[in-house]
């Protein structure tokens, strides 16, 4: 097994790239050809909450990644939220309606834990909250997202890549190992996976009561497809400088109060912001973002950001960008948008 150390995920791109660079084979596979390390690959990142990419090359869509990680989160499967920030996600979903490998779904309510419970349970993050809450010493806090019966052998468009989690503590800190049988470093480990488990890993630590650790994530088959790989190919060549690292940008705190989170994170979802106005979002920020900030001060801006973008209102894109309390997700979705509307200005120049 191949090792990538790096601080965060934009060192790791740069490292990772050279790795497949160097080391990467010719692989034939169902979604075409790709370019494959001969062995399983092991990223660690000693910084997993510096979680945003910058690269106008990859152009990772910060506002997809951002709010598919909450959905996530909050263990739902719908086609229909999600699709509003990334269309061809429904090319996914076998009936489009619902996902069959959903992650968060697999988390939080796929799996029958009665047997442990004592009655009617679902959810697996409640579990080994409660299981490492008991016993920090634990080795047994398994997150299982490979379904047998809903995955092998079952002709879907979606089967879970990310198998399982496994969640330890150590020396008061929790530490998170994601094994993962298909990995696309380009969409997925550098890009999706970065992001979406570095805060399921923030959200266990503050829900258990300790500081987070390192992120590890295993890939058994670590490889970028043919045609996508000019993405980041070159990633070294035009590295700048991690934008964490020179201290430009930080992360956010996810949670504030872990023992509200989960209900402010479903009333959230559930009653979406963009009927709030500028102004009126000002106004309640002079009157405190809540027991949680994070939504009102991080994932509002960012998701009211995104459809005044659709809606094709550079001012008011800007402005809700610009209010993210988040300088890491600010920064990425300022520059996310800029590269759209010079390219527009391009197109008609042309």
């Amino acid at each position: 097994m191949k090792v990538v150390q790096a601080r965060n995920v934009n060192d790791a791109v740069v490292k990772g790239a050279e790795l497949l660079k160097q080391g990467g084979l010719v692989q034939a596979s169902r979604a075409g050809g790709t370019i494959e390390y001969p062995e399983p690959v092991c990223t660690v990142y000693e910084q997993p909450l510096e979680r945003v990419l910058y690269d106008g090359v990859r152009d990772a869509n910060p506002f997809f990644h951002l709010l598919e990680a909450l959905w996530m989160l909050a263990g739902r499967n719908d086609v229909a939220w999600l699709a509003r920030f990334n269309q061809r996600m429904a090319t996914y979903s076998d009936d489009g309606i619902v996902f069959n490998a959903a992650y968060g779904y697999r988390w939080r309510q796929q799996f029958d834990l009665s047997k442990a419970h004592g009655r009617p349970f679902r959810d697996q993050l409640t579990t080994i909250v409660d299981l490492l809450r008991k016993d920090p010493d634990s080795r047994r806090a398994v997150l299982q997202i490979w379904d047998a019966e809903a995955d092998l052998g079952v002709a879907s468009k979606d089967l879970a890549c990310n198998t399982q989690a496994m969640f330890k503590v150590r020396a008061g800190r929790l530490n998170m190992t994601v094994s993962n049988r298909s990995n696309d470093i380009i969409w997925g480990c550098y890009g999706a996976n970065a992001v979406h488990f570095s805060i399921l890993l923030e959200y266990m630590a503050a829900r258990i009561g300790v500081e987070t650790g390192v992120y590890r994530q295993m890939s058994d088959s670590y490889h970028a497809y043919e045609d996508t790989w000019s993405k980041i190919s070159g990633i070294a060549d035009r590295f700048e400088g991690d934008p964490y690292a020179l201290g430009e940008v930080a992360a956010y705190p996810l949670v504030g109060d872990p023992e509200n989170f989960d209900a402010d994170l479903f009333h959230w979802l559930d009653n979406p912001p963009d009927a709030l106005s500028l102004q009126q979002w000002d106004a309640e920020m002079a009157r405190g973002a809540g027991r949680n900030p994070y939504f009102l001060a991080v994932a509002t801006p960012i998701y009211n950001g995104w459809f005044a973008y659709k809606r094709k209102d550079r001012a008011a894109a800007l402005a809700w960008v610009e209010r993210c309390a988040a300088t890491d997700w600010r920064r990425a979705a300022r520059e996310w948008l800029e590269r759209r509307w010079q390219a527009r200005v391009s197109a008609a120049a042309e």
